[in-house]
């Protein structure tokens, strides 16, 4: 039993008519009588009375089978519809995973963006340290993830794409003086002023604290612990500095960014499970993203030091 032969069917019983039926489905007469004889034959049994004065006229079993034929066939209809709405962009989801300062830093404008042009794609958003971003992408709880890049690189069970190049410089009240006259400072002289660093699990910890370590200085904790958002609000109050990348200064004038020398430089990758191919779904938000990042990188839009590693027509 095939779908063909169950149109062809449905075709019959609407138009009581062979030849009208076949001219409706685009068909030879002949093709269509032969297949539903090949029905017939499947199910054991004459669906359709070929003597009638007006035509064919179903029979008892023909009967019994047209409303299951038309529910098939209707599900089959919903089922290149779904196919179709998801191929087509018009629904699906996407699970996106991304560290706190890529939120609030470009992110929350990104999915706007993609919001606006996909709005039946559902979004899901997982806010963590790289480290449970890379685990989650390995496990296939999340589809794609925005991670920092480390020198050594990524998990080899994932594939990642470098986005962003940004400097690491140091946040103060932009209500206090300066900690530095001379717009930057060393890890040395940080180390005389109090530190605010985020919970573990954080990248950005890590490498704060190996900045110090190799420097040869012990730091003065404020704070430790916390998300990106709350580090940045206490150092708005006054609590103390912090190491962050130069995209979390965009609309926040409460800050004041000081540079660090030799300057501190992370990378960040959007990566995704490298045996599983891209839904059109997760290619049309990795489009969305590379794309407002070119337009911000060529309006200037960026705060600090960040670069643009990759544009939309790269592979």
């Amino acid at each position: 039993m095939t779908l063909q032969q169950l149109a062809y069917f449905v075709a019959v019983a609407d138009v009581r008519s062979f030849t009208r039926a076949a001219e409706s489905l685009g068909v030879a007469q002949p093709t269509l009588s032969r297949q539903l004889k090949a029905l017939e034959g499947e199910l054991g049994a004459s669906l359709v009375d070929r003597g009638g004065r007006d035509g064919p006229v179903l029979t008892p079993a023909g009967e019994a089978v047209l409303p299951f034929a038309r529910r098939m066939l209707a599900d089959m209809s919903s089922a290149r519809g779904a196919v179709a709405e998801i191929v087509g962009l018009r629904s699906g989801r996407v699970r996106i995973g991304a560290t706190p300062s890529l939120c609030i830093g470009v992110l929350a404008d990104v999915l706007r963006v993609f919001h606006e042009q996909h709005p039946d794609i559902r979004l899901e958003l997982v806010e963590n340290g790289s480290q449970p971003l890379v685990r989650d992408l390995v496990r296939g709880e999340i589809d794609v993830a925005l991670v920092i890049v480390p020198a050594a690189g990524i998990d080899p069970a994932l594939h990642s794409t470098p986005l962003l190049r940004e400097r690491l410089s140091v946040a103060s009240p932009s209500s206090s003086r300066a900690p530095s006259t001379r717009g930057s400072m060393t890890v040395r002289e940080l180390a005389r002023r109090p530190l605010v660093v985020p919970r573990q699990g954080y990248d950005l910890r890590e490498v704060t604290l190996r900045a110090y370590a190799e420097a040869g200085v012990t730091p003065k904790f404020a704070v430790e612990g916390g998300e990106m958002d709350s580090v940045l609000r206490l150092v708005e109050a006054g609590t103390g500095v912090a190491v962050v990348p130069d995209l979390v200064f965009a609309g926040r004038p409460r800050l004041r960014r000081t540079v660090l020398t030799p300057p501190m430089y992370r990378t960040v990758g959007l990566a995704r499970r490298a045996d599983l191919a891209p839904s059109h779904a997760v290619r049309a938000f990795r489009d969305t993203l590379l794309g407002f990042l070119a337009d911000l990188s060529a309006a200037g839009g960026f705060p600090g030091d960040v670069q643009v590693l990759r544009r939309p027509d790269a592979t």
